[in-house]
C-alpha cells in the first residue's frame, strides 16, 4: 500500500459570499493524495485542503513534505492489519527529520496534507470519517446523531454594513441556526456596538450571538471592549489579543466575566500548554477554538485535546475553528462541545453537504465513506476542475 501522487493547487477564497468584496488576498491548498488502491473500480484518492485563514502552503507541500510521504517504501504507511492507510504512520514520515518550534506555516502544511491522508484512509475503510476516526482511537459506542452547531461569519461590510450584517444574521436563523458569530475589533468600539444590537436583534438574544476580535485588542483597548461587552451577556468573546500576549489575556479574563474564546492562532502542544498555564482561562466556562488543520492536522490535535482535558478541561470546551465537513467529523468523532458552518464565507467550502439541513441548531454527519467532499457540489467541482 503506497502513495503513488500527490498534488496541491493554490486557490483564492473570499470571507464574503460576494466575491467581489475585497477580502485580503487570501489563499488555500486544496490537496488530492492518490494510493495505489482501488475501490469500486477506481484508484482511492483523498482530498483535503488547508482550512481557511491562513494562506496557501504549496511551497512547503511540495518541496518537504510530499515528497517524504511518496519516498515511503510500500506498507510503510499500513495500519497494522494492511488493511488501510495509518494517518498517524503518515504524520510520522512527514514530519521526520523536522525539529521543534516553527509552527506558524509547516503546521499548516502538513494539516492540509493529513486531512486528505484521512479522507484516503477512511475510503479505503468504506466508512464516513467519524465512524472510522472512533473506531482508530477506540473510542466505544455510537457516535452522536447530530452535533451542535453555529453560523460563522459576520465580517465588516465596506458599504451598508448594518443592513447586510442584519440579512446575513437573519439568513442564518432562517436556514436553522440557533447561533452565530461576528467579527469586532476593526471598526471602533462605538461602531462595534451597534453592529452587535444589529445582529443580536437578528439572531433573538445576546446570548445567541458571539463576537471574534481577530486578535485585533491590545491591552488597553481589550479591557475598554471588555467592559462595553460584559452587561450585554453574548455567548462568548473570541481571539481579543495577539495569540502568545498571554499577558493581555490573561487582564481580561479577570474582568471579563461572561465565556472568552481563543486558540485558532495557536498550532502547537507546547502553545497551547502556555495558553493554559498563563492565560488565566476559566475550565467552567472558556472555550477553545484550536484548528484541527492549522494544528498539524488531526495527530497534532489529538495532543492538546488530551494535554487539556488531563489538566481538567472538558470535552465540550472545544468548539474547532474553520466551517468545514472535516471539522465535523473530528467533533463527533471526539465528543466535542460543537463545530463551526461557514454558511456563506469562504466559497467553495461554504456549508456542508449539500442535503444537510440545520434543525435547530445541529446537523447530522454524512455516511458517505470518507469526508464526503464529494457531496458539495461546489467543492467538488473545485477539485475535479484542479486535479485530473
Amino acid at each position: 500500500m503506497r502513495i503513488v501522487d500527490v498534488q496541491e493547487r493554490s486557490i483564492a477564497v473570499s470571507r464574503y459570499a460576494d466575491p467581489a468584496i475585497p477580502s485580503g488576498g487570501l489563499t488555500t491548498s486544496l490537496i488530492a493524495i492518490r494510493m495505489d488502491v482501488v475501490r469500486e473500480g477506481r484508484p482511492v484518492v483523498g482530498y483535503g485542503y488547508a482550512s481557511v485563514g491562513r494562506f496557501a502552503q504549496g511551497g512547503l507541500i511540495r518541496e518537504r513534505f510530499a515528497p517524504r510521504l511518496l519516498q515511503a517504501k510500500d506498507g510503510a504507511l499500513a495500519d497494522a492489519a494492511g488493511e488501510t492507510l495509518d494517518p498517524f504512520k503518515a504524520w510520522d514520515v512527514m514530519m521526520a527529520g523536522e525539529k521543534p518550534g516553527g509552527h506558524g506555516e509547516r503546521c499548516v502544511a502538513v494539516g492540509a496534507l493529513d486531512m486528505a491522508i484521512w479522507d484516503a484512509a477512511a475510503k479505503i475503510a468504506g466508512s464516513p470519517l467519524h465512524r472510522f476516526i472512533r473506531a482508530r482511537l477506540g473510542v466505544a459506542g455510537e457516535p452522536p446523531a447530530s452535533v451542535p452547531v453555529y453560523a460563522g461569519g459576520g465580517y465588516l461590510y465596506p458599504a451598508d454594513d448594518l443592513v447586510r450584517l442584519t440579512d446575513e444574521m437573519r439568513r442564518c436563523r432562517d436556514l436553522g441556526f440557533t447561533r452565530g458569530k461576528m467579527k469586532i475589533g476593526s471598526a471602533g468600539l462605538d461602531r462595534d456596538l451597534r453592529r452587535i444590537d444589529a445582529a443580536t436583534q437578528a439572531l433573538g438574544s445576546p446570548a445567541c450571538l458571539a463576537v471574534d476580535a481577530m486578535n485585533l485588542y491590545g491591552l488597553e483597548s481589550g479591557l475598554q471592549a471588555a467592559s462595553a461587552l460584559a452587561p450585554r451577556g453574548l455567548w462568548w468573546f473570541e481571539d481579543i489579543c495577539d495569540p502568545l500576549d498571554f499577558d493581555t489575556q490573561a487582564a481580561i479574563a479577570d474582568v471579563y466575566p461572561g465565556s472568552i474564546a481563543t486558540g485558532e492562532a495557536l498550532f502547537s502542544l507546547a502553545e497551547a500548554r502556555l495558553l493554559d498555564r498563563h492565560g488565566r482561562l476559566r475550565r467552567d466556562r472558556d472555550v477553545l477554538v484550536f484548528d484541527p488543520v492549522h494544528c498539524y492536522g488531526l495527530p497534532g490535535y489529538l495532543r492538546i485535546v488530551r494535554h487539556m482535558t488531563e489538566r481538567g478541561w472538558p470535552h465540550g470546551a472545544f468548539w474547532p475553528h474553520g466551517g468545514h465537513l472535516f471539522c465535523l467529523h473530528v467533533v463527533a468523532a471526539l465528543g466535542l462541545g460543537g463545530a463551526e458552518v461557514n454558511p456563506f464565507a469562504f466559497g467553495p467550502f461554504s456549508g456542508l453537504a449539500d442535503d444537510t439541513r440545520v434543525a435547530e441548531g445541529r446537523v447530522g454527519l454524512p455516511e458517505a465513506p470518507g469526508i464526503g467532499f464529494e457531496l458539495n457540489r461546489a467543492v467538488w467541482k473545485t477539485f475535479t476542475d484542479n486535479f485530473v
